[in-house]
């Protein structure tokens, strides 16, 4: 690519990436941390189970997506204009003349083409990331690390429960991630069932995990940073704002 179309072109899409983190990556985590602590003042603060921790994932995680969603397939077919021949690319200048274009040019509902893969793989990210996060973090504090306070984990346990998470994130998000991708990119697919049945069909079964190395090579590193940065994020937030 650097070759073909210069340095820039690695870099496709990245206001759109921008934007779409600064919603949906902020109000997936944001939300998730705020349904948990619910749940757990309604638990008499006790640990919840992995069953409502993944509830508690899947829920932020669904209403995160429809929230971001039209930057998602913004950011979609910016990068896939790179793979395209010249003749055939969209050309969007950034994230707000491709949200306006899609809208001029396709309608307001194409904004969000795609939403149910989008929203199984928001699930599927929460819960594999933030849900098996939480479960790790406290298997490790009380099985291996022996923390003094779970609800306080050392670096360690958060370093172990954030290495965890990386995994799980990218092993159950990657089938939706491909079928969303097909989905917004404007592709032949008339739905996800269609999608998902086509892909099984003609490609096999491995190939919703196709590209798993470089996806968790995106995912894990981004996953393990976003958790160990939150944790004293929390913390300072407890301490000044609610003086806990």
């Amino acid at each position: 690519m650097i070759k073909n179309e210069g340095f820039t072109s690695i870099y496709a899409g990245l206001s759109a990436s921008l934007m779409r983190q600064a919603v949906y990556g902020t109000a997936r985590i944001g939300l998730h941390r705020t349904f948990s602590t619910e749940l757990q003042r309604r638990n008499d603060g006790k640990p919840l189970s992995f069953g409502v921790k993944v509830l508690a994932g899947m829920s932020s995680g669904s209403v995160a997506v429809c929230l971001g969603t039209p930057f998602d397939v913004a950011l979609v077919r910016m990068q896939a204009d790179s793979m395209k021949p010249v003749a055939d690319r969209r050309g969007y200048k950034n994230v707000f003349d491709a949200l306006i274009r899609v809208v001029k040019e396709e309608g307001f509902r194409n904004l969000y083409s795609g939403l149910l893969p989008n929203i199984l793989r928001g699930m599927s990210v929460n819960a594999g990331m933030l849900s098996c996060y939480d479960q790790a973090k406290e298997t490790i504090s009380i099985h291996v690390m022996k923390d003094a306070d779970i609800n306080r984990p050392s670096l360690p346990t958060q370093l172990m429960a954030s290495m965890v998470s990386g995994f799980t994130a990218s092993f159950c998000s990657l089938p939706f991630d491909l079928l969303k991708s097909r989905l917004q990119d404007g592709s032949r697919y008339s739905g996800i069932v269609d999608a998902a049945t086509t892909i099984l069909r003609t490609e096999g079964f491995l190939s919703f995990w196709t590209g798993f190395g470089a996806y968790y090579m995106r995912t894990a590193p981004h996953a393990m940073i976003i958790l160990m940065m939150a944790e004293p994020i929390n913390k300072l937030y407890k301490t000044v704002v609610l003086r806990q």
